[in-house]
């Protein structure tokens, strides 16, 4: 008899939808890394920043996006709002140690390889994740 609410448990648990403070709010962006952006391709440890649209197509999120390639590599995009601190004009600045840290209450978020999770300060949430994806030269940046 206990199995059965543990297996109902195990399952709602592997919901990808993670409740976040940081709103959702629309997410777009195509960013050429051949002829606007030539420098963030094949990347390590890199940053573009995306406060306000550039295009009338762009759409930034909530507090705007950090767009990295991890130490892996890889490409990952975060909101640039501080979970604890939840407003849209108190945001995280990248390091080049692979962390972004919170311009307002501190917190120190790991980015590295795109996790995001809190490594020091007050917030225990992670930064709010967004997708990348790589199409040719085009790299894509919505919401999950």
């Amino acid at each position: 008899m206990l199995l059965i609410p543990f297996i109902a448990l195990s399952v709602a648990s592997c919901n990808d939808n993670v409740i976040s403070s940081i709103p959702d709010f629309p997410v777009y962006l195509e960013l050429n890394l051949t002829s606007t952006y030539p420098t963030f391709r094949n990347s390590y440890n890199k940053f573009l920043l995306f406060k306000t649209p550039v295009l009338a197509t762009d759409r930034v999120g909530y507090g705007g996006i950090l767009v990295y390639t991890g130490l892996d590599g890889n490409y990952y995009a975060f909101d640039m709002s501080c979970p604890y601190e939840a407003k849209q004009n108190i945001r995280v600045y990248p390091n080049d140690i692979g962390q972004a840290i919170c311009e307002g209450c501190g917190s120190v978020f790991d980015i590295g390889y795109g996790i995001g999770n809190p490594s020091a300060g007050k917030s225990k949430e992670a930064l709010k994740r967004y997708k990348t994806m790589m199409s040719g030269d085009i790299l894509y940046i919505t919401r999950q």
